[in-house]
């Protein structure tokens, strides 16, 4: 795949549009027969979209492509801490607040932003030397 034939916006609006179907499939087939209530089924989509936000910013910037030279089972294991953290995160924070009466707008946005956070820091966490010096180049 050649980055530069769309703009970095386009290659993160079909990931997120891929990673949003792939989550409702998940719901459907295996876990709203579980008997996962509706409210939770955010936290799927959640925690797909989230590697997505992150892996292309990666793959897009020039000066973030050392970390391409890290051994697959890093990046797995990287994959799998961003997936952790925004299911997690999401989950836990969904848990706290979908009883409040709160529209379901205002729970997917409050359990979006934990998820996000949460699968970055522990993205950071594992990878900080992607982010070390960025604040004295810019």
């Amino acid at each position: 795949m050649d980055k530069e034939s769309f703009p970095r916006w386009a290659w993160l609006l079909a990931g997120l549009v891929a990673a949003a179907m792939v989550s409702q499939v998940i719901n459907l087939a295996a876990l709203r027969p579980l008997g996962l209530p509706e409210a939770f089924e955010v936290v799927t989509t959640i925690t797909l979209m989230s590697p997505v936000l992150i892996y292309v910013g990666l793959w897009y910037d020039d000066h973030r492509q050392e970390y391409w030279d890290h051994s697959r089972a890093r990046i797995v294991g990287d994959v799998l801490f961003v997936l952790a953290g925004a299911l997690l995160g999401s989950a836990t924070v969904l848990a706290m607040i979908v009883d409040t009466g709160w529209s379901r707008l205002i729970l997917d946005v409050l359990a979006m932003f934990a998820g996000f956070v949460a699968g970055w820091a522990l993205f950071w966490w594992r990878n900080t030397e992607l982010y070390g010096g960025e604040s004295e180049t810019r």
